[in-house]
């Protein structure tokens, strides 16, 4: 299992793929503590402009450079059947970057195949754990 606490501690960009635009929905109240406790937001929606206050992208081969380098997390709030194309996008970046990203899906999304496939090329990955859980059994209120 990947060391959350380490992940949690050392992370400051999270993209969050499905980042929703309406408050009340956990794919955008989560991402909306996320930045009230310091960290980047870029919400990846291909049907909004912005959220949260930060320019939003149709999915994550579409970030500038200088985001793509920048990201340290990739939450994603889709179903399961998505994460292998969310994966293949991951792996993409870290062809341009060099860097090892943290695929996060959230409660009740797992692709196991996506996830090895993520780890045999050197990404973490934590699967099937909401963001906002872990984070407050780190930093309790």
């Amino acid at each position: 299992m990947e060391n959350i606490v380490e992940i949690l501690q050392s992370s400051k960009t999270i993209a969050v793929v499905g980042c929703s635009k309406n408050p009340g929905k956990d794919a955008h109240d989560i991402p909306a503590l996320m930045q009230s406790k310091g960290y980047g937001i870029i919400p990846i929606n291909p049907t909004a402009d912005e959220i949260l206050g930060e320019k939003a992208y149709p999915n994550l081969l579409y970030l500038p450079l200088d985001l793509k380098k920048q990201i340290d997390i990739i939450d994603v709030f889709r179903p399961s059947n998505e994460v292998a194309g969310i994966v293949e996008q991951a792996l993409q970046l870290q062809k341009e970057t060099g860097k090892k990203y943290v695929i996060w899906t959230q409660l009740g999304i797992q692709d196991d195949t996506a996830a090895a496939k993520a780890r045999a090329a050197g990404l973490k990955v934590i699967q099937n754990h909401c963001l906002k859980i872990e984070y407050n059994k780190l930093f309790p209120f």
